[in-house]
């Protein structure tokens, strides 16, 4: 329509000039004025016309960028350059997003930010969804020089003291069970953004003879959960990091934004505050600088301790009844929790080299005594305080600190929550912890330096037997620790990468491990300790590149 037009308005002027042209230059007789105004017309005409087009491809122009902004937005953007600095993250960070320019602020890792190479060649997307596959293939060693693991992760608070048989002998491992499988789904819905996270290991409950032939290690679900976030809200339900585990920057469920160390270890630094646990999570992004949130996560009124060591002794009187509604670390499901763990946190980020947070915690805790009819609730919490910083270029200073009164199931399950009174009354046990250290990017190579320590606090009860029972009371079992402290060092380098085909990075960690228990019997040693040397060789996918933290 539009080339008929442009003919039509072109025949017309070519018509005028012919006409003007072919005038005799001696007469100007009527019909020469008649000629005239016909063409004059035609000119006026012609103007209408292309007044008209302009219009028309103005509004043309609009809508083609109206479209291509639409494009943009429902397009996986690229992603992230590796960059020319060491691998920071030891979990699969996050994958890559959709276009962050037309998404409602959501926190989302660094390796969420596009850069400069082409798509990963993994990435899938359908209709104006796309899934990226995460994961990365590890290879690690542990050499300790006691028995004191259950594969490659660390059982800090059941190292063996040096008068028993696993405290005189040595161990080497090899081993893949740390290598990760998983996908990220983000959509655009409503102007909301919608992620679906789900990632696995090789870590779960195993045969006793997997390590005799087949090595068939158990896959096992580490998070699975959906967040919906739009303008400053965010909702998360599922299974994801407690609220509880350190962020490294703002308030986020992405594996990149948070703190658990860059160990090798899977059981990571002694000291740290976490767990996964299912739950229902609301967040307020109030601005770049401050976040709000709250959780209710699900509950387990604990009375055990790492390794099935240091677990509370109960008043002869209630240990077949009452002492059982509490999971003692051998308890799947069932003690009967009387409500959630509520948990709230505020963040505040006002540079990319500062992070700070407060966490509060409530956990509530109950127990009935059937001889008596009797029931108990006792509602016990903690306060917890993180901070990292960065005093100069590619250097971090860490510290993570924790105190509670009934929550030391937060400590790696540590410390116990509780002992029981003799009529099956709740008594909450004082325990903390903290985590703190450096991290420093040099080039390819990330180094790092942490002490971790814990502490559990003496709970005694008198049994109707006139004997002493409960949490550290005198004459208790070696395992009921009172401090445990770990000191790590260790390196992370990358070797290759290449934002389409991934990045390979060799890691070595060495800890020194004590713990001390509460009573220490005559002739028997003071405390336990272990060293430990770790070396891993990673392969991490595409689009799942490492982030830096």
């Amino acid at each position: 329509m539009m080339i008929r037009t442009y003919s039509r308005a072109y025949r017309a002027v070519l018509f005028a000039t012919i006409l003007a042209v072919a005038q005799p230059a001696f007469s100007a007789d009527d019909s020469t004025t008649v000629a005239a105004a016909q063409a004059s017309g035609d000119i006026e005409k012609l103007k209408a016309q292309l007044a008209q087009q302009q219009i028309q491809l103005e509004q043309l122009r609009n809508t083609l960028e109206a479209q291509k902004k639409l494009i943009e937005a429902l397009s996986p953007a690229k992603p992230a350059s590796l960059g020319d600095v060491a691998s920071l993250t030891p979990m699969v960070p996050a994958g890559p997003a959709p276009d962050l320019n037309t998404l409602p602020a959501v926190p989302v890792s660094a390796a969420q930010v596009p850069g400069d190479d082409a798509p990963s060649p993994l990435s899938l997307k359908i209709g104006n969804s796309y899934i990226t596959p995460i994961g990365f293939m590890d290879f690690t060693s542990v050499n300790r020089t006691t028995i004191g693991g259950g594969g490659i992760g660390s059982n800090f608070g059941s190292i063996p003291y040096n008068n028993v048989q696993n405290g005189g002998l040595s161990e080497f491992r090899l081993n893949p069970q740390n290598s990760r499988i998983g996908a990220r789904f983000d959509s655009l819905y409503h102007g909301a953004h919608v992620i679906g996270y789900w990632e696995s290991d090789f870590l779960g409950n195993n045969a006793a003879n997997v390590a005799v032939t087949s090595n068939s290690n158990t896959l096992r679900m580490r998070l699975y959960w959906v967040d919906i976030t739009k303008d400053k809200w965010e909702l998360l339900a599922g299974q994801s990091w407690s609220l509880m585990t350190p962020g490294r920057s703002g308030i986020s469920p992405l594996p990149g934004n948070l703190f658990y160390s860059q160990v090798i270890d899977v059981n990571y630094q002694a000291g740290l505050t976490w767990s996964r646990d299912p739950g229902v999570r609301v967040v307020y992004h109030a601005n770049p600088q401050w976040s709000i949130a709250f959780a209710a996560e699900n509950a387990e009124q604990y009375v055990g301790g790492s390794g099935g060591g240091g677990v509370v002794v109960s008043p002869t009187g209630i240990a077949s009844t009452v002492f059982t509604e509490f999971n003692n670390a051998t308890q799947t499901y069932g003690t009967p929790n009387l409500t959630p763990d509520f948990i709230g946190k505020i963040a505040y980020d006002p540079s990319s080299k500062f992070h700070a947070e407060v966490v509060g915690l409530e956990s509530n805790f109950k127990s009935w005594n059937q001889a008596t009819s009797t029931h108990y609730t006792k509602a016990g919490g903690g306060i917890e305080g993180n901070f990292n910083v960065e005093l100069f270029r590619g250097f971090r200073g860490i510290v993570n600190t924790y105190w509670s009164d009934g929550g030391g199931r937060y400590i790696f399950g540590e410390a116990p929550d509780l002992v029981l009174k003799t009529n099956g009354d709740i008594s909450l046990i004082h325990s903390g912890s903290t985590v703190a250290g450096f991290e420093d990017t040099i080039g390819n190579t990330l180094l790092y330096g942490y002490y971790g320590g814990i502490y559990v606090g003496r709970n005694v009860v008198i049994d109707t037997t006139g004997k002493p029972v409960g949490y550290g009371y005198t004459g208790s079992a070696n395992s009921q620790n009172k401090a445990i402290q770990e000191a790590t060092f260790g390196f992370n380098q990358t070797i290759w990468k290449d934002p389409k085909f991934g990045a390979i990075n060799f890691m070595g960690q060495y800890s020194y491990l004590t713990r001390d228990p509460w009573y220490v019997a005559i002739g028997a040693p003071k405390n336990a300790h272990q060293s430990q040397i770790y070396f891993n060789l990673r392969y991490t996918l595409p689009g799942s590149a490492p982030a830096i933290k």
